[in-house]
């Protein structure tokens, strides 16, 4: 057998067996609840990043519709090129505006943004700190650059403070990078004091906000706004909060025009749909509007705090984003099934993408959701979580 067909036969054998094998399900999508193809049930949906409910919103569907009708389907072009058109402008502005920056520059994803940022930005004689739970891209575009990486534990400001201390000469130019509010745990950075951290070493701090903005501060404004700081960069997406796709870097004039020179992500990508950032601009405005809908939210994340059994081990947090960690990835399958078979949709996150032996469910709340759906939730998990912990005992009992 050839080697890539060798390889590639091991490592998916290799994944099943320890139980992380991921497969796609075809869905078709309503406000709240999914239906997956093939299946007449539909299921209450606690795994959407949508959470705002804008993903819905019939004002942000015809916004998009109407842009369609005026731009067409496609941008035809990079930025730099023919790419960059007037709802782009437009939609630049109004974020730069908004989130207090010179200058916003658009990318087709939140991955490719980050990436584009750091491989740009850091020398060979630069310095990366990153939190050790940063976001997959934020990690391999540190591994790839040609600076040193080096990761502080998690929220950690001592680990920190030493890393910043530590050889602090030796360097051209420090950036810390941390996320905003961390999509598998939903807790948030302590922004003021490593911004504090970073202001005493004359460093630059990165924060990407693609959990937080449109949910935190006042307006939505986000984490950094939360925390009353100003990041040099702050990095936003349109996937979650706003409802839609696509990402922006927030930075002053003159990092914006380094990185339309230097950035290759940028300059070497189709630009997003005009009709998309069209759109977008009417989702911006939805979001700073949307007071209501992060008060429901927190409303609901109280409803399930206090319907949940204590055993359950749900973790208490801010955000939208609740994790129940269980540990063992088998656990996390079974009751995410268990909970599929009452009509309650739940993903079970497992390594790699969370440490191992730290697999949970990822519950994610919406404004979207009814407080009936919030609580048939918890009815549902109280009593999958007595079912699977049951068989589970039975089963090391040899029963």
């Amino acid at each position: 057998m050839p080697l890539f067909n060798s390889r590639i036969s091991q490592s998916l054998s290799q994944r099943q067996t320890q139980g992380l094998y991921r497969q796609r399900k075809p869905l078709s999508r309503q406000p709240s609840c999914v239906q997956f193809a093939g299946k007449q049930q539909a299921h209450i949906n606690f795994s959407s990043n949508d959470y705002l409910g804008l993903a819905q919103c019939p004002e942000l569907i015809a916004a998009w519709q109407q842009g369609l009708s005026v731009y067409g389907a496609g941008s035809g072009g990079s930025p730099l090129v023919t790419g960059h058109q007037v709802p782009h402008a437009e939609l630049e502005y109004r974020l730069a505006d908004w989130l207090g920056y010179d200058r916003a520059l658009l990318f087709s994803t939140g991955f490719s943004a980050n990436q584009a940022v750091l491989f740009a930005l850091l020398g060979k004689s630069d310095r990366l700190i990153q939190d050790k739970l940063n976001h997959a891209s934020l990690m391999e575009a540190g591994l790839l650059s040609p600076a040193l990486m080096r990761r502080f534990a998690h929220n950690d400001l001592n680990a920190l403070d030493a890393l910043l201390k530590a050889g602090s000469g030796d360097c051209a130019a420090t950036l810390v990078v941390t996320e905003g509010v961390f999509s598998m745990d939903g807790d948030q950075a302590p922004l003021a004091a490593i911004s504090a951290l970073c202001s005493a070493s004359q460093s630059w701090l990165m924060v990407d906000d693609a959990h937080g903005c449109g949910v935190l501060g006042e307006g939505g404004r986000g984490s950094a706004a939360l925390a009353g700081i100003k990041p040099e960069i702050s990095i936003v997406t349109f996937g979650k909060a706003f409802g839609m796709h696509g990402a922006a870097v927030l930075c002053s004039d003159e990092v914006a025009e380094y990185l339309i020179q230097f950035a290759r992500h940028y300059i070497y990508s189709t630009a997003m749909p005009p009709a998309q950032a069209h759109a977008l601009c009417t989702a911006c405005d939805l979001v700073q509007s949307g007071d209501w809908r992060r008060e429901k939210l927190a409303a609901l994340g109280h409803i399930l705090a206090d319907e949940l059994l204590p055993e359950v081990g749900l973790v208490a947090t801010e955000t939208p984003i609740k994790p129940v960690l269980l540990g063992s990835s088998e656990l996390a399958i079974n009751l995410s099934a268990a909970l599929a078979e009452k009509g309650i949709w739940v993903s079970a996150i497992r390594p790699p993408t969370v440490p191992v032996n730290q697999a949970r469910l990822r519950i994610t709340l919406s404004a979207s959701h009814t407080e009936k759906q919030v609580k048939a939730l918890a009815t549902s998990l109280n009593a999958s979580f007595e079912e699977v912990q049951d068989a589970g005992n039975q089963s090391d009992s040899g029963g």
